[in-house]
């Protein structure tokens, strides 16, 4: 049988939060999601960093630094930009989600912090326009310098659950200090957080890999896995550290690591070239957590199948 996971071009990765949670939870820890930024040249003119990810294994695709009220997507044949996401979908076959990040205008800061445009900021009216443009999951986390707090995530979770009631994903986490002092390694996340955010109503909590962030080991890790898995939500292990960029061998570490603690969702970053990680890292990645029979299948199924 076909994997939820898998749209057809008629469908356009039609499905609602509950069946796409269910299918990456029958997927047994073999899904790989690639964060990409379109709104950057993509890496070869001919497709999209997306159709590129999508081509070299990932199974979800996460648009990062999009502004809902500005869909911008580099080399989409489409002049619609209220079609982008649909359009997407039916080139890559793929459920396509968005990163929108709750600033914390008190965040105790690291470092400097950038400014954001509206259409970036997970706020009710953001949110409301991401369902509109028909994405399938939303991830409630931070870019370097964003000043995004756990406390703020918890408060965006709530208004993304009102907005989308069980018509979309909701992935929630951080994946680094994101300019954040008191946020920092091994205090990025904890029990008492991952507890606060599936109340809240997160379907997937995000966490540091091991191996990316200092502190964050696999013994502690596995053990926060566990904490999501008992309350219901499922665990996306990320490597949003450039690392994306470092040699296939240091994927590979990861990697099984992340599959050791016990992740359902492999998350890749999008820097190691500007704006995708690097292509072969990403079948490396997936190569690592469920071998070149399944790697090679998703790599070469196409959406009219």
């Amino acid at each position: 049988m076909k994997r939820l996971l898998d749209c057809s071009a008629s469908d356009f990765c039609r499905m609602n939060g509950k069946e796409l949670k269910q299918s990456i939870l029958a997927a047994e820890g073999r899904t790989i999601v690639a964060e990409v930024i379109g709104s950057v040249a993509p890496l070869y003119p001919a497709v999209t960093n997306a159709e590129l990810a999508a081509a070299f294994g990932a199974d979800l695709i996460l648009l990062n630094m999009f502004d809902v009220f500005q869909p911008l997507v580099n080399g989409l044949d489409t002049k619609e930009p209220n079609q982008m996401v649909k359009r997407l979908k039916q080139l890559t076959g793929r459920p396509i989600g968005v990163n929108l990040e709750p600033v914390d205008p008190n965040a105790k800061q690291l470092e400097s912090l950038a400014s954001l445009p509206k259409g970036r900021m997970a706020t009710e009216e953001s949110l409301q326009e991401a369902k509109r443009l028909g994405f399938d999951f939303i991830c409630l986390t931070g870019n370097p310098k964003t000043g995004v707090t756990n406390n703020e995530i918890i408060r965006a979770i709530e208004t993304a659950r009102d907005v989308f009631g069980e018509c979309g994903l909701i992935i929630a986490g951080k994946m680094h200090a994101a300019g954040v002092a008191g946020e920092t390694g091994g205090g990025i996340i904890s029990e008492d957080v991952v507890l606060r955010f599936v109340q809240a109503g997160a379907d997937v909590v995000l966490m540091p890999a091991p191996g990316t962030v200092p502190g964050v080991t696999p013994e502690k890790i596995a053990s926060l896995v566990r904490a999501a898995h008992e309350h219901g939500a499922l665990a996306m292990l990320t490597i949003g550290t450039s690392q994306e960029g470092a040699d296939e061998d240091t994927i590979r570490q990861i990697a099984l690591a992340s599959k050791m603690a016990g992740a359902d969702l492999y998350h890749i970053g999008d820097a190691g070239y500007h704006g995708i990680a690097i292509p072969e890292n990403i079948m490396t990645y997936s190569i690592a957590i469920r071998g070149k029979r399944h790697t090679y299948i998703r790599m070469a199924r196409s959406p009219l199948r």
